[in-house]
């Protein structure tokens, strides 16, 4: 496998991990950009434009859109995250040349007012659906109050009110800043053509214009406490705990990564051995969630809502023994042996590799390939863990917990 990267003269970046022994690649626009960019008065705007940048360019109505992405065979999607828009594809290698030239038009919608005011009520729908799905909006609840007015702590689908006040202008004039070329990385994986695709990349983006535009990544203030939020309709109690963890690019991130391994993942952790294989709880877990300029640690609790008080007892014990007494050296193998094995097979799919360079890329401008990545893990010590427990203790949070129950 090579890594290849060029920029454009309009600052479009193109990286890629080419791999000649892959049967598929995988082409994909990182746009730096998500909801930790948005003012209040703006919340949601980076996810309602992700859906309408598939509502037609000017070359193509949304019908044409999806037909091609289906006559390529693509397996293709989007998603909006607190920092990045993603639009990516799947294919085989032959339809390189069509993939980059329907997802580069893509990058420049139409943005028609009729499609706008139609695609506002799916949005709408779309924050109730959620409001009214389990855990009805507890990581963004619990995301809020966190990190309180830092920027991370912004809804990714926004309110309703802000969307129903959101304006086709205001997502125009959005779009100009946040959809800069410097803003964007063409990303690909797989069997890729890089001088094929440089050329096509000239030709698809190489007009789009330049706007210089920037991002608040300040680090975070953390705020602990416990919110209840009453919800009778829920079946079960749920319950997400945030206390801070490393940023994207700290090198104690991969000692973080371990440690919520052995202390919360999903088979093995010794949350689970309290908790989920006693029956206790349907889920017990702990996972790091890294930014630009900041991170967090984030558990997991989902149970009878009788039992919610004491599993979060429980949870607490857990989360006492470590800090007072760390993890052990066969936790930490165990831990390392299971987070490597995912990465090796993982890596297998270009389709995966693509979101690891593309997130590697935006957040710390470097690319690490999966030997690289596995030494920084199998370098990681047991002073290494406890570093972390010191610098970030996993005993005090921000709790929000939701469900029939008024009291946790």
């Amino acid at each position: 496998m090579e890594f290849r990267e060029h920029t454009l003269p309009n600052g479009l970046q193109i990286v890629a991990e080419c791999n000649p022994r892959a049967y598929s690649m995988s082409l994909g626009f990182f746009v730096n950009t998500g909801s930790r960019d948005e003012t209040p008065e703006l919340a949601g705007v980076s996810h309602f434009l992700e859906h309408m940048v598939f509502k037609g360019t000017p070359r193509r109505s949304a019908e044409d859109v999806n037909r091609e992405l289906d006559e390529l065979g693509s397996q293709s999607n989007a998603f909006t995250s607190e920092e990045h828009t993603v639009y990516y594809a799947s294919v085989l290698p032959e339809y390189q040349h069509a993939t980059l030239d329907l997802l580069a038009d893509i990058m420049r919608p139409s943005l028609r007012e009729e499609d706008f005011e139609t695609e506002k009520q799916v949005i709408l729908e779309e924050i109730l659906k959620y409001d009214d799905q389990p855990p009805f909006g507890a990581h963004e609840k619990c995301m809020a109050a966190y990190f309180q007015d830092h920027p991370l702590g912004n809804s990714v689908l926004g309110t309703t009110s802000s969307v129903s006040a959101l304006t086709a202008e205001a997502m125009r004039e959005y779009f100009t800043r946040r959809y800069s070329p410097t803003n964007i990385t063409l990303v690909a994986s797989g069997r890729v053509d890089f001088d094929a695709l440089i050329q096509q990349a000239q030709e698809a983006c190489g007009l789009w214009p330049r706007v210089e535009t920037k991002r608040d990544v300040r680090n975070a203030q953390g705020h602990c406490g416990m919110h209840v939020i009453h919800k009778e309709i829920a079946t079960q109690q749920y319950a997400i705990q945030i206390t801070a963890g490393p940023a994207a690019a700290d090198i104690d991130r991969h000692a973080a990564r371990l440690l919520c391994a052995i202390v919360g993942d999903d088979s093995g952790s010794r949350l689970y051995w309290e908790l989920v294989d006693t029956g206790l709880a349907e889920f017990a877990g702990i996972a790091p969630y890294e930014f630009q300029g900041a991170g967090i640690l984030m558990g997991f609790l989902c149970c009878a809502p009788e039992q919610t008080r004491e599993n979060l007892e429980r949870m607490s014990n857990v989360q006492q023994m470590v800090q007072t007494s760390g993890v052990t050296e066969d936790e930490l193998e165990l831990a390392k042996s299971k987070i490597c094995s995912h990465l090796v097979r993982q890596s297998e799919r270009p389709g995966n590799r693509l979101f690891s360079i593309g997130n590697g890329w935006l957040q710390r401008g470097t690319y690490q390939t999966i030997q690289e990545r596995l030494a920084a893990y199998q370098r990681v010590t047991l002073a290494d863990v406890r570093q972390v427990l010191e610098n970030y203790p996993i005993t005090s949070h921000a709790t929000v917990i939701v469900g029939p129950e008024n009291e946790p």
